[in-house]
């Protein structure tokens, strides 16, 4: 990999700018979201495992809708799949409104659902799009850098869910040993408590919804650029057939489906580990926001590293250092093992789009289809938390806190990155050397 050619050339500076502004965009949606498991366990009084459905029909809606949204970037375009994207985005956010009116938890779910139908088509686009935005040789490192602003969606999404939905729940009220109390309220007044905390879960997605309705209709006046290789011509058939017979692919969506439910369990789930030490939710929330700014840390210092390291050995290393973390984790009871799993995203940083990177290598015109596999591969953060909060809701397992246990998932799917990663290494023979 040549370190000398430029990311990002002046003719695709402005289009890589507007796309960029998109990941904020869905990193926004993606970690205002997670901390909504916890809240709606309490104000709804329901398990853990019936609020992780939260993140079931989140990253649901991408298994569901990336296939359909490859389809008709191959038929349209790059532009015209970002539109509808951003038009199903507001009208799932819009329909937190009725939502919040009818107080039902599957009405949210709905809205959940169609809000990240249009996530797919956004990161179905998105990616594949910046990838294409200059020389090939600089793809993987022009995605992470994009990929870069994420976090700072991600962090004004967990700032807002912080400041301006755990932070004023009414039902996070607890006793002089820190246990919630809600459940044991008079119905009356839990009735009232209700409306009031639902409200104050609807205000900020109301308002995304008119955000992302701006950005519509930013990116409807502009010009973009087309992408290089066109593939109208090609059969989605025949890319699907060759998509399954390549090795590296086929292993990166793999690797891509534990990434993603690793980082949806580490991120949903500190609000509970910090619950388990007494901690309220807004300040778990900031815990996480501290793990969030170390994640976006680690991001431009691992995208600056691949400018003398090859991205697989890179990728193996941080996939070795979140095995130690989520040790961590599991053994440690108390506030090492909070500062554990907050360490961990550092590791996590550079995972999403590495794995993307490496394995749409070469897939010319099948990069689109190849794309959408890699966003169907999302389907893992709706699969693994409904899970681990079902092991949450046991107590104890094996002598530890449930909680602590759960983390073992994320321990696993790191397992499984580590062990792709080797194997891109030893199919390159690159065996550990600079990248050239």
């Amino acid at each position: 990999m040549s370190n000398k050619k430029k990311v990002v050339t002046k003719e695709y500076l402005f289009p890589f700018i507007l796309i960029t502004s998109l990941f904020a965009l869905w990193g926004f949606a993606n970690d205002i979201t997670n901390p909504l498991v916890a809240a709606f366990k309490t104000v709804m009084e329901i398990p853990n495992s019936e609020a992780a459905l939260i993140q079931f029909a989140f990253y649901g809606g991408y298994a569901t809708m990336a296939i359909p949204a490859a389809l008709f970037v191959k038929k349209y375009s790059y532009k015209k799949a970002i539109l509808l994207g951003l038009a199903l985005y507001a009208t799932g956010a819009l329909l937190f409104y009725p939502a919040a009116y009818y107080e039902k938890f599957g009405f949210f779910l709905a809205s959940l659902y169609i809000l990240t139908f249009g996530l797919a088509f956004l990161e179905t686009t998105a990616n594949p799009y910046i990838i294409s935005m200059g020389d090939e040789e600089t793809g993987t490192r022009r995605l992470n850098f994009a990929q870069a602003f994420n976090p700072l969606g991600s962090i004004l999404g967990m700032i807002v869910a912080s400041k301006f939905i755990l932070s004023n729940l009414q039902s996070d009220i607890r006793d002089e040993n820190g246990h919630i109390i809600f459940h044991s309220l008079p119905t009356a007044e839990k009735v009232l408590i209700r409306i009031h905390d639902l409200k104050v879960i609807r205000d900020p997605y109301v308002i995304l919804g008119f955000v992302v309705l701006a950005m519509f209709i930013i990116i409807a006046i502009s010009k973009m650029p087309k992408r290089k290789v066109d593939d109208h011509n090609v059969k989605a058939k025949d890319s699907f057939r060759r998509l399954i017979k390549n090795r590296n692919y086929r292993e990166g969506v793999i690797a891509q489906v534990f990434y993603v439910a690793a980082q949806i369990m580490n991120w949903t789930f500190i609000i509970q580990y910090a619950d388990n030490l007494g901690i309220d939710k807004a300040t778990a929330q900031e815990y996480n926001i501290v793990a969030m700014l170390f994640f976006l840390s680690s991001r431009f210092i691992s995208t600056y590293l691949m400018k003398y390291f090859n991205p697989k050995i890179l990728l193996t290393v941080f996939a070795l250092g979140g095995i130690l973390t989520m040790t961590g984790t599991i053994l440690i009871q108390g506030m090492w093992g909070l500062y554990c799993l907050i360490a961990t995203s550092a590791f996590m940083s550079l995972m999403f789009p590495t794995i993307y990177g490496i394995a749409l290598e070469g897939l010319k015109e099948d990069t689109t289809l190849g794309a959408a596999g890699l966003v169907m591969a999302i389907v893992g953060g709706a699969l693994m938390p409904p899970l681990q909060g079902a092991i949450i809701d046991q107590g104890t397992v094996l002598g530890l806190p449930a909680v602590n246990f759960s983390f073992i998932l994320p321990l696993f799917s790191f397992v499984v990155i580590a062990i792709y990663g080797y194997r891109t290494i030893k199919h390159s023979n690159i065996h550990f050397a600079l990248a050239k």
